[in-house]
């Protein structure tokens, strides 16, 4: 907070942040509405280190509760607003939320989560907009006259991000608060990070992506280094280049899904808005097809740059897209610390270059799960290494590549087969737009091969359709790593994060008995 009143000290009148419909806020309105939220939040009775929820889709008040809760001193919960009610609920029990602040648009799904929740530990409900029954109105709450209090000493408030739940339920993972004495500080690795991605006060800075994901941290990073921010609604491509045209956008944060529908765009489109003040992009939080990164290089220039990590910052590495064209697949090598690759079956063997293990980083952050230490104790081995669950190697250089995650090998007959292996041949097809493969029973092996096509677009599924896939793997693959099985589907079932949720296609097919390695095609494509 220390730092956007500097920002807003030296330049009052420069846009913060801007929504694309226009809406803006310099950066001494978001100061002094920061100011208010947070006198309000106190006056509520909120203790130093209390949580508060935001559930609603990109808003400009979004920032001005990030920052009045940081003034504060205490948590925000960005929530995400498709989730169902009782998740919804889960989030708000396990983090003890107090408050939670809503838009019309997400308000039923915030009174049916509240009533979920124990009576006896009421959270307060503040609706954006429209005439909510029995939510407080933001505005005249925030807008009222308060009781005098101080925000002097107060801790700097921050973020309790929640994991994405792609393998259960959300884990929340709770940082200690910086505390006031040490307000300007930065760590060494967040140094280190706005020298790597040139993020300095002339950096304009696109977010395609909902606030509520974790991409949210780097509007925090821009602003409090004095750039600017643009905020879109949702992601829309054609919206996109005309964004980053209009506003002269230096910097943007990706998912792969986001550069498969960019490369959609009929080449006319794409070519039909100037780019050239992009510097720098970043994508991250899912596997990107080898082919879709290079058709970005090859449109973007090399400044497709990638970063693997995760929520708990037990590690991250980082590749720059020249070092990527000559390491072809790899995440980079570790921005701090070191990586690790041990036995399966051994945490604690260290395996060669080129064999695939388990991937530990060394010299990372400790974290725990909120309410749930031992969990968060099986990410470390005895060594104190740490691990977010993913296989892979690295090469004689150092380079890390990423195999799968260990939760989706499969195994067959005894043989480990890594889908994603599998998900980049048939990926190369002319026909296949996007691909899961996953591992369904089979009696005599325990597990065989699955393959979920989704087609691009103007394709349809047929049965000789499901064999010609089959056949252009076998001759990619060995037999043991090829389909049996292919189903065609609409749409993959991903989350707001781009992340392929394995897990719902693998409770699709639990029970269901393996047959003729054709039927499902078959089946799908009547």
């Amino acid at each position: 907070m220390a730092r956007l009143q500097h920002w807003a000290s030296v330049q009052p009148d420069k846009i913060a942040v801007q929504m694309a419909d226009g809406l803006a806020l310099s950066y001494r309105q978001l100061h002094e509405k920061a100011e208010g939220v947070a006198r309000w939040l106190v006056s509520l009775g909120l203790p130093e280190g209390a949580c508060i929820g935001i559930l609603m889709e990109n808003r400009l008040e979004t920032f001005e509760l990030w920052w009045g809760a940081r003034r504060a001193g205490l948590y925000y919960v960005p929530i995400s607003t498709h989730l169902k009610a009782a998740e919804v609920a889960h989030l708000l029990r396990d983090s003890g939320t107090s408050v939670l602040v809503t838009s019309s648009a997400n308000a039923a799904t915030a009174a049916a989560a509240t009533a979920l929740l124990d009576s006896s530990a009421p959270v307060r409900r503040i609706a954006l907009d429209g005439d909510v029954s029995e939510f407080e109105h933001y505005a005249s709450s925030v807008g009222a006259d308060l009781p005098d209090c101080t925000l002097q000493g107060r801790s700097v408030g921050r973020e309790f991000m929640y994991s994405s739940g792609t393998t259960g339920l959300p884990k929340g993972i709770k940082r200690a608060l910086v505390p006031y004495e040490r307000r300007l500080e930065l760590p060494e690795l967040e140094k280190q990070l706005r020298r790597m991605f040139q993020i300095d006060a002339e950096t304009v800075y696109l977010h395609p992506s909902p606030l509520y994901h974790a991409t949210g941290r780097f509007v925090v990073r821009v602003i409090e280094t004095g750039g600017s921010c643009v905020v879109l609604p949702s992601f829309n491509a054609q919206a996109t280049l005309a964004a980053i045209e209009r506003h002269r956008v230096t910097h943007g944060h990706w998912v792969p899904t986001m550069f498969v529908r960019l490369l959609a765009l009929p080449q006319s489109v794409r070519e039909g808005y100037d780019l050239s003040s992009l510097r720098v992009t970043l994508h991250a939080a899912a596997p990107c097809a080898l082919h879709v990164k290079q058709a970005m290089i090859e449109w973007w220039g090399p400044i497709v740059h990638e970063y693997y990590g995760g929520s708990e910052n037990v590690g991250v590495t980082y590749i720059e897209a020249v070092d990527w064209l000559s390491h072809r697949g790899s995440v980079g090598r570790p921005i701090t610390g070191q990586v690790h690759i041990t036995a399966e079956d051994d945490p604690l063997r260290e395996l060669p270059a080129g064999e695939i293990g388990t991937i530990y980083f060394s010299g990372g952050l400790n974290f725990e799960y909120h309410g749930d230490s031992a969990k968060a104790l099986s990410a470390f081995n005895d060594k104190g290494w740490g691990t977010y669950g993913d296989l892979g190697h690295v090469d004689s250089e150092g380079y890390l590549y990423i195999s799968d995650r260990r939760t989706d090998l499969i195994i067959s007959g005894g043989v480990n087969i890594y889908p994603r292996e599998v998900e980049a041949v048939l990926l190369d097809h002319e026909i296949v737009g996007d691909v899961a493969v996953i591992g369904v029973p089979n009696s005599e092996y325990g597990q065989e091969v699955k393959a979920v096509v989704e087609l691009k677009a103007g394709k349809h599924a047929t049965e000789v359709l499901g064999a010609q896939l089959i056949d252009w793997c076998t001759g990619r693959l060995s037999r043991i790593k090829c389909p049996r099985s292919v189903d065609f589907v609409d749409a993959l079932p991903r989350n707001e994060n781009g992340k392929l949720l394995k897990r719902v296609l693998r409770e699709q097919y639990a029970d269901r008995a393996v047959g003729d390695p054709h039927q499902e095609s078959k089946a799908l494509a009547s």
